[in-house]
C-alpha cells in the first residue's frame, strides 16, 4: 500500500467523502457511520464546523480508505475504515488524541462495538471503555403498521419549513429556554442538503393545523438505507402513539423505494415499535 494522508476540506471534500461512507457502509455500522450522519451534522446549527480543518483523511492513490472527524461534541472523535486497510489503526487513533479537539483537555473516542481493529488499537494506546449504549435499527422484513389515533393527519406535501421547526423546538423541550422566535432557517439549510429527501419526512398535524410530530428523513438507496433522523413529538401530544404512527408512515414510504432497514436511537421507545438494538456506542477515555 503506498498510503497518504491530508486534511479535510470542508468545501470540496464532502461529496467524496459521502461517496466513501456509502461504499464502506454496513448495517452494524463495523466500518463507520452511515454517511447522512455527517451530512446531517454539517448542516445543521448545533454543530460547531470551526474546526473541521482538524478531520483527517487517509488514501490509497486516489481513494479514501479512512477518516478521522469530530460531530457534536468536537471533542468526540469518530472513525470510518475502508475493509482491508485495518493496518491504518493505530495511526489513526494516535491522530485522534495528538490532533483532534478536546474540551478542557478531555476527549472521546467514539467506536463502534463492531470496529473490533480500532477498539484494540485504543487498548493498545491506554484507552479504556467508560461507557456504551445500543442504538436500535428496524429490520423492513417484519411490517410496520402503528395507527394515527383520531384527531390526527399526516400533513400533506410539500412540508412548511417554519412549522418543521416550531414542531423540533417544542419537541426537543427547548420550550425550557424560551419561546420559539419564529426563525427557521435551520430547517432551510437542512432542505438545502446535497442528499436531503425532504420530500419523504413526515409530520403530524393536529386539528388547529399545528404539527405536532415531526419525523425527517434521509433515504440513502446506496445502502437501501432508511436514514430516520431526526424524530420529535411536541410534549402535550406525547404518549398517543404519534411517532410510532409517523415511523410506520416513513416504513411505508421508503419500503416502496427498497429500503430494507430504518434508523432508530437508544431511547427504549424503540424497543416498544419493534426495533432491535444493532450498533453498539462505546466511548473510550485516556
Amino acid at each position: 500500500m503506498s498510503i497518504t494522508h491530508r486534511q479535510y476540506r470542508l468545501l470540496s471534500d464532502h461529496m467524496a467523502v459521502y461517496q466513501f461512507m456509502t461504499e464502506i457502509y454496513q448495517r452494524d455500522w463495523s466500518c463507520g457511520v452511515p454517511a447522512p450522519f455527517l451530512e446531517y451534522a454539517l448542516c445543521s446549527e448545533w454543530m460547531d464546523k470551526s474546526l473541521v480543518h482538524r478531520n483527517r483523511l487517509w488514501f490509497d492513490g486516489e481513494t479514501i480508505v479512512a477518516m478521522v472527524f469530530y460531530e457534536n461534541p468536537a471533542s468526540d472523535s469518530y472513525f470510518s475504515l475502508r475493509p482491508g486497510y485495518e493496518k491504518l489503526a493505530d495511526e489513526m487513533v494516535a491522530y485522534a488524541l495528538s490532533d483532534m479537539p478536546k474540551q478542557d483537555g478531555q476527549q472521546r473516542l467514539v467506536i463502534f462495538g463492531a470496529q473490533k481493529t480500532l477498539a484494540e488499537a485504543a487498548e493498545r494506546a491506554g484507552l479504556r471503555r467508560a461507557f456504551s449504549y445500543w442504538d436500535k435499527v428496524r429490520d423492513f422484513a417484519v411490517p410496520m403498521d402503528y395507527p394515527l389515533p383520531e384527531g390526527y393527519h399526516f400533513a400533506t406535501a410539500p412540508l412548511d419549513p417554519a412549522k418543521c421547526s416550531e414542531c423540533c423546538w417544542k419537541g426537543f423541550n427547548h420550550e425550557d429556554e424560551g419561546p420559539w422566535d419564529g426563525k427557521y432557517e435551520s430547517a432551510l439549510s437542512l432542505m438545502a442538503a446535497p442528499h436531503a429527501t425532504h420530500d419523504l419526512a413526515v409530520a403530524v398535524e393536529n386539528g388547529a393545523g399545528e404539527y405536532v410530530c415531526y419525523a425527517g428523513m434521509w433515504w440513502t438507496p446506496e445502502n437501501k438505507l432508511a436514514y430516520m433522523e431526526p424524530l420529535c413529538t411536541v410534549p402535550e401530544h406525547r404518549r398517543k402513539g404519534l411517532a410510532a404512527a409517523a415511523l410506520s408512515e416513513l416504513y411505508r414510504r421508503t419500503k416502496a423505494l427498497g429500503a430494507t432497514h430504518m434508523t432508530g436511537g437508544g431511547d427504549p421507545f424503540y424497543d416498544k415499535v419493534g426495533f432491535e438494538p444493532l450498533v453498539e456506542w462505546n466511548f473510550w477515555v485516556k
